[in-house]
């Protein structure tokens, strides 16, 4: 697979399932469980490819992003600085005023309650701030 994204015709999806075995290790298989959390919580979730080969999850707007490291999986919420995260998931990016992100080292495990719940608070988040955009937009002229 190109940097870029793969072959022409393969959807988002492909491209994420593709990254997942190419993985081939413990962070495949912490990124395919996360994926399946993600899709528990928000059945209606998009999945998309961008910058380069980031796996992206968005709901009227981006949810989160998965990306993988040597020695973790990240996933960043780019409005996580506005999340409430009463399981303490957040552990990465907390310096910031926007985003905020969880790093799953190898031998950790993630709350699944707490994470379902957190990918339900970012897309309800995204849902809101989109209202607030259509209310704000001024009124066509015919």
């Amino acid at each position: 697979m190109d940097k870029a994204g793969g072959n022409p015709g393969q959807t988002p999806s492909d491209l994420i399932s593709q990254r997942i075995a190419e993985l081939a290790d413990w962070r495949g298989e912490t990124l395919a469980a996360l994926r399946k959390l993600i899709h528990e919580a928000d059945p209606d979730v998009i999945e998309e490819w961008k910058w380069m080969g980031t796996p992206v999850w968005s709901h009227d707007g981006i949810i989160c992003t998965g990306e993988s490291y040597k020695n973790a999986v990240k996933l960043t919420f780019p409005k996580g600085a506005s999340l409430e995260d009463p399981a303490g998931l957040f552990n990465a990016s907390l310096e910031g005023n926007t985003r905020r992100a969880i790093d799953v080292h190898e031998g950790e495990s993630l709350d699944p309650a707490g994470f379902k719940d957190l990918i339900r608070r970012a897309a309800a988040l995204n849902g809101a701030s989109r209202k607030k955009t259509a209310k704000k937009a001024p009124p066509r002229k015919s």
